[in-house]
Parts: C-alpha cells; sequence; structure tokens
C-alpha cells in the first residue's frame, strides 16, 4: 500500500515563499496599528481592546487623550514581494504593562521601524533601546500628525540620540507611499550593514 506523500515530498511541487519578519515599535498611540493597515495587502490582525477606567493612572494619554483603543498583543500584516518573498508585520504593544511582549514578537525579526511622534519623543526611547540593545537594524519614522511637527531633522536626530547610520524618515504612516518608503529603507539599511561586513 502506498504511502501518502505531503506537498513537500514532491520534486515539482512549487517551493515555498522565503518569509521576512519585520517589527514595528514605538510608544503608545505613535501609529504602529496604522502603518501595518496602510501597507497589509491583507485585512490585519488587531488585537485592540477598548481603554477604560480601569486603565485610569495606568495609562499614559497625554497627547493622545482622543484614543480609545489600545493594542493590547500585536498587530499583524503581510506584504507579497514577489513568489519568493513574502514580508510579514508585527506590531508591537506601545503600552509598557503589555512590554513582556516585545521579547516573544522579536525572535527571528531581521529588522525594525521605531515611530516616533515629536509632541512625545521619549515614548520612543524604550524602543530604540530594545532595537540596540539586541543588534537589531532599524529605521525610524517620524510619523507627522496632521503638520503637528515643528522641529528640523537635525534636531529630532539628536534628541532621540540617533547613531549617524540609523536611517530617519519623516511622513505619515496613514499613506501607503510612506510606509512603502519605510521598508524600502530598512533593506537599504539591512544591505549595507550586511556589505559592510563583508567588507
Amino acid at each position: 500500500m502506498a504511502t501518502p506523500h505531503s506537498a513537500t515530498d514532491d520534486p515539482d511541487a512549487p517551493a515555498a515563499p522565503a518569509a521576512v519578519k519585520i517589527l514595528i515599535a514605538g510608544g503608545f498611540g505613535v501609529g504602529k496599528t496604522t502603518l501595518v493597515g496602510s501597507v497589509s495587502e491583507v485585512t490585519p490582525l488587531r488585537t485592540e481592546e477598548y481603554l477604560t477606567r480601569a486603565s485610569v493612572g495606568v495609562d499614559d494619554l497625554a497627547g493622545v487623550d482622543q484614543k480609545t483603543t489600545t493594542t493590547v498583543a500585536l498587530d499583524f500584516g503581510r506584504i507579497t514581494i514577489s513568489p519568493e518573498l513574502v514580508v510579514y508585520l508585527f506590531g508591537t504593544p506601545g503600552q509598557e504593562r503589555f512590554w513582556f511582549m516585545w521579547n516573544d514578537l522579536v525572535n527571528g525579526a531581521l529588522g525594525g521601524i521605531v515611530i516616533a511622534d515629536t509632541r512625545r519623543l521619549d515614548t520612543s526611547f524604550a524602543s530604540i533601546d530594545f532595537f540596540e540593545s539586541r543588534g537589531i537594524p532599524f529605521v525610524v519614522a517620524i510619523n507627522c500628525f496632521h503638520n503637528t511637527n515643528t522641529r528640523t531633522p537635525e534636531e529630532i536626530r539628536a534628541a532621540l540620540d540617533l547613531d549617524p547610520q540609523v536611517p530617519m524618515l519623516l511622513g505619515d504612516v496613514r499613506e501607503r507611499d510612506f510606509g512603502r518608503d519605510l521598508l524600502l529603507a530598512l533593506v537599504d539599511h539591512l544591505m549595507d550593514l550586511a556589505s559592510a561586513r563583508v567588507g
């Protein structure tokens, strides 16, 4: 009696595409869920819950007082680059009480995007430290909410104490083109770092 073969046993079966994992991090309310939603080709998986009275005194809503929901686990999206390559996006929760999730989400990540809000730059420090301490390459996205940014790129870079080689882009994470530019900047950054190691 013949034994069944799995698809991977068939030499003529198409190869599964290579998967690349990218982590989207940043403080509470900076636009992580929005970025994943703006670039994902599929309806993103979201784990948002409504803010309740229980969060009063726990969650800092300064600058985002109109926000009514929060990510409690992750956001997930997908972008098919080609039949051979698929990018998976994982958005982290921004509130400190959910940071324990970051250690699981970062496993296997090739790189990251840190989203920052110039009205609350201090909320980005933990994300930058997280990637730097683990040696994970990242780019920084300055989310310009309704053109509220009044700082120059140089001032922002100095305030975040960014290494000169870390790419930083300013734009609106609601716009798909900006999300695409961020991903391309991260790919270029990863390639530059790989070339430097080989050289």
